[in-house]
């Protein structure tokens, strides 16, 4: 009798349920009654009236998708403004949006290692250039690493003494890849440190901003502008439009020459569908409505320091945020998964963080401030956490 070939999946989840590891989906109403501290809404722009009704005006005059790739039907004039829109607000020469912040990561890496292996257009021999990676990037950027055929040097967590040593050890080309802001404890990159050490040995930096973009910066334009460093022109960025601008897609930000090569070179771009006209048009409304309301980045910021000091005011264990994000330690995988349920139960919608999404092993409540809470929503939602944390 044949084998099945799936046999190993079966035993591959046993040993997960075992090891308290398994993910479910928990689809959520439209009306769900819960506070909302594990989603990406920063700003609270995902249901505002301007952006929603932005969204909808867009599907109406261009349709529910954007039928193509966008070098063939997937560019609409709304995404031209949007590109435009985007490079001038976060201070850089050019943008190409993208379906979404992964694609853009992905692009932006592979991209920015050189001419494709498989070229048969490119007079330049092949090289194999160093990627330069700190410890704690997010998935998208590690992904691109490996996609990249590059050679690869994880470096210690916002180290950039470690990122100088080891730019200085390599010949050719190099590129350094970094997340802004670290999506799992908050924390944020030595940026001018980074470029510093970068310029010292003639390579490139790549941020990935998408947890700085409405949250840091001048009226929310971002850690790398924050930083002094947007324009430059060794710089490029990434960012999200589905964290603070509460939309969807993403976007590469960067000096024009490298924005036209990712239209010749980033597979994503080339063989992806163009991001939905609807989408395009909730960005454009959420930055005019960041434009004009830049006191939303700085609130989002007081209620991520608040939530932290109420929280290690009563004897957590909480990593100090430097944007958004606040991560509160748990015992282990079980308890951060029990916590986060009783937390629901109680009212308060929280992120659970357990391996192997965490680079160190340890499980957190990773909660998410939004720039609408009131100050009783943040009195309250520090209670709960406190209420339902499990014993030490």
């Amino acid at each position: 009798m044949p084998q099945d070939p799936f046999d190993w999946i079966d035993a591959e989840h046993e040993r997960r349920l075992a090891a308290g590891l398994v993910r479910t989906l928990r689809p959520r109403s439209a009306d769900s009654p819960l506070v909302d501290l594990a989603g990406n809404d920063y700003l609270g722009l995902t249901r505002h009236p301007e952006v929603t009704g932005a969204a909808a005006d867009a599907a109406r005059r261009w349709g529910a998708g954007a039928t193509g790739s966008r070098l063939v039907t997937g560019t609409t004039a709304l995404h031209a403004r949007l590109e435009e829109s985007l490079a001038e607000f976060c201070g850089f020469e050019a943008a190409l949006v993208f379906s979404s912040g992964y694609a853009a990561n992905l692009a932006a890496v592979t991209a920015l290692c050189g001419p494709p292996h498989s070229s048969s257009v490119s007079p330049v021999p092949p090289v194999v250039p160093l990627v330069v990676s700190d410890a704690g990037n997010h998935a998208s950027l590690i992904d691109g690493c490996r996609l990249a055929r590059a050679e690869t040097a994880v470096v210690p967590h916002a180290d950039a003494e470690a990122v100088r040593k080891t730019l200085g050890a390599h010949e050719g080309r190099a590129l350094a890849v970094t997340d802004s802001v670290f999506s799992v404890d908050g924390d944020a990159a030595p940026l001018a440190a980074l470029a510093e050490a970068c310029r010292e040995h003639g390579a490139a930096l790549l941020v990935d901003d998408a947890h700085g973009l409405g949250v840091l910066g001048e009226g929310g334009r971002g850690a790398v502008h924050a930083a002094g460093l947007a324009g430059d022109a060794d710089v490029v960025a990434t960012v999200t439009l589905s964290k603070s601008l509460g939309s969807q897609g993403g976007a590469v930000l960067g000096p024009a020459r490298v924005i036209r090569h990712l239209v010749s070179h980033a597979r994503t771009f080339i063989f992806d569908t163009g991001l939905a006209p609807a989408a395009v048009g909730a960005s454009l409304a959420s930055l005019e409505v960041l434009r004009r309301e830049p006191g939303r980045a700085a609130r989002v910021r007081y209620v991520a320091t608040e939530l932290h000091r109420r929280l290690t005011a009563a004897g957590l264990t909480a990593v100090r945020p430097d944007a958004a994000v606040v991560s509160v330690r748990a015992p282990s995988p079980e308890a951060a998964v029990r916590w986060a349920a009783d937390c629901r139960t109680a009212g308060l919608a929280v992120g659970c963080f357990r391996p192997p999404s965490v680079p160190d092993g340890i499980s957190r409540l990773r909660l998410t401030a939004r720039a609408d809470l009131t100050d009783r929503q943040i009195e309250e939602a520090a209670d709960t956490v406190l209420r339902t944390a499990p014993a030490a």
